[in-house]
C-alpha cells in the first residue's frame, strides 16, 4: 500500500481513551462495516438499549451515515479490525464528529465531515452524525452508573 492509501490507519490512540460516544462510534462503524451480522449485530445492541422504535430508527441513522461514507468519501475510510484496541486516524475523525455533533457543535461536525466527504455531501453527514450521536448518547445515559453507597457531594448540604 502507498502511503497516501495507508495514512487513515495509521494509529493515533486507544479505544480505551474515548469517552462512551466516541468508542461507540467506531464500534459501530467497525460492525456495520463487517457486513450483514456485524450489521444485524448493531441492530440488535440498539433495540436492547433503545427499544425497538428507539432503535430501528438509530441503526437506519447509522446505516445511513455510514453508507454516505462508503459512497462519496474523499478516499475510502480506513478502519482496523473489530476486535483491535487501536483506534485509527480515519477512525478518530470519525469518533470527533459523531461526539461534536451529539454536542451540538455544528460548525465543528461540519469541518470533520468535510474531512470525511466531498463537500457537497458534507452537511448531510453532519446531519446523520448528529441523529446518530443523540442516539448513543441516549444508549451511554441509559446505562445506570455503579454506586459505592456514598452521597454525591450534591446532595450533602453542610
Amino acid at each position: 500500500m502507498s502511503g497516501a492509501s495507508t495514512r487513515g490507519g495509521a494509529p493515533v490512540g486507544r479505544l480505551a481513551d474515548l469517552t462512551p460516544i466516541e468508542a461507540g462510534a467506531v464500534m459501530y462503524l467497525r460492525m456495520w462495516s463487517d457486513g450483514a451480522a456485524g450489521r444485524a449485530d448493531a441492530a440488535h445492541d440498539f433495540d436492547i438499549a433503545l427499544g425497538a422504535d428507539h432503535g430501528q430508527l438509530a441503526m437506519l441513522a447509522l446505516d445511513r451515515l455510514c453508507s454516505l461514507c462508503a459512497h462519496h468519501a474523499r478516499r475510502p475510510l480506513i478502519r482496523h479490525g473489530l476486535g483491535c484496541a487501536c483506534l485509527g486516524a480515519d477512525e478518530s475523525c470519525f469518533a470527533q464528529m459523531i461526539a461534536a455533533a451529539s454536542e451540538g457543535a455544528r460548525e465543528d461536525a461540519m469541518m470533520l465531515a468535510a474531512l470525511i466527504v466531498r463537500p457537497d455531501f458534507a452537511p448531510a453527514l453532519a446531519s446523520l452524525s448528529e441523529e446518530f450521536g443523540l442516539a448513543l448518547r441516549r444508549m451511554t445515559t441509559a446505562i445506570p452508573l455503579p454506586t459505592t453507597g456514598h452521597q454525591t457531594p450534591s446532595a450533602v448540604l453542610h
